[in-house]
């Protein structure tokens, strides 16, 4: 996926949505960041999540980050891929490393979320 078509929260997930289906991931921003990851907890499909809630985590060797839903709506897939292999994380983080696909409850919530110029800029500012 190109990062200039998805939305960004502050948090480091991205979003890609088509029709009313929103995929989720983390930035390759975020990956970097994290460096060796070891283990990721994904939740389970029919899960609801809420904007700001933990969904899953992501563990590398140097933390654990906690994976934040930034709409409303109902797991209806999970990157189970992801279980086996986590370099898909780092070497496919707006492709194949996406996490999960959120059925959306209110599409309207996306226009709160950064373009990928204002997600950049958010980036450079927090001194990450």
């Amino acid at each position: 996926m190109n990062p200039e078509e998805l939305r960004f929260a502050r948090t480091h997930e991205w979003i890609a949505v088509e029709g009313d289906t929103a995929t989720l991931g983390i930035s390759e921003f975020a990956v970097r960041q994290l460096t060796d990851i070891v283990h990721i907890e994904l939740p389970q499909v029919g899960d609801r999540v809420s904007p700001g809630q933990p969904l899953g985590e992501v563990e590398s060797v140097k933390a654990v980050s906690d994976i934040y839903a930034p709409v409303h709506g109902e797991v209806i897939a999970v990157n189970d891929a992801l279980e086996s292999d986590l370099n898909l994380l780092t070497e496919s983080s707006f492709g194949d490393g996406w996490i999960v696909r959120i059925q959306l409850q209110d599409p309207a919530e996306l226009e709160q979320l950064m373009t990928y110029g204002q997600y950049q800029a958010h980036c450079e500012s927090s001194g990450h």
